[in-house]
C-alpha cells in the first residue's frame, strides 16, 4: 500500500492536484491508459473547483473506484459500486474527520482570503499531500477487497 501513498504524493508534488494524482495512480496500477486522465478529475479538484465541498481526493478515489466497480450497462447493479464508495468516504472521514475540503484545510479556497491563507501556511504541501496519499491507499485497499 505504501507504494500508492508514494506514487500518488509523488503524482501530487509533481504538479497535479488532488483528484488528478488519486485517479491517475490507480488508473495506471489498474493498467488503464487514457487520453482522459488526469483530466476528467481536474473540475474534482480543490473542493470541487473551489466551492469548498468534498476533498478532491476523496472524489479522485470514487472515480477510481468507479472505473473498476461501475456499470457497464443500465441493469446492472450499482450496489458494489456505492458500498465501495462508501467505504472509502467513511474511512477517510474516520480518520481525517471530514471529507469536505474547506474543513479539512480550515479554509475557503474560493475567496481572496482562503487562497492567501491556502498560500501563506502552504496547505497544499503541509496539508493536502497526505490527504491524497492516504486518499489512493485506502482506495487502493478497497480495490483490492473486491
Amino acid at each position: 500500500m505504501n507504494n500508492t501513498f508514494n506514487k500518488s504524493k509523488e503524482t501530487f508534488d509533481s504538479g497535479l492536484l488532488c483528484a488528478e494524482s488519486v485517479l491517475k495512480v490507480i488508473a495506471e496500477e489498474e493498467g488503464v491508459k487514457s487520453d482522459l486522465i488526469p483530466g476528467i478529475a481536474s473540475g474534482l479538484c480543490s473542493g470541487m473547483a473551489r466551492t469548498s465541498n468534498m476533498c478532491g481526493a476523496v472524489t479522485g478515489g470514487i472515480l477510481a473506484i468507479s472505473l473498476v466497480t461501475g456499470r457497464k450497462t443500465a441493469d446492472e447493479s450499482l450496489d458494489k459500486n456505492y458500498a465501495a464508495v462508501q467505504r472509502l468516504i467513511s474511512e477517510f472521514e474516520a480518520e481525517f474527520g471530514s471529507s469536505n475540503c474547506q474543513e479539512l484545510l480550515a479554509c475557503n479556497l474560493g475567496t481572496e482570503d482562503g487562497q492567501r491563507k491556502f498560500i501563506g501556511n502552504n496547505l497544499r504541501m503541509n496539508l493536502c499531500g497526505n490527504y491524497v496519499g492516504r486518499a489512493a491507499e485506502i482506495t487502493r485497499k478497497i480495490i483490492d477487497d473486491l
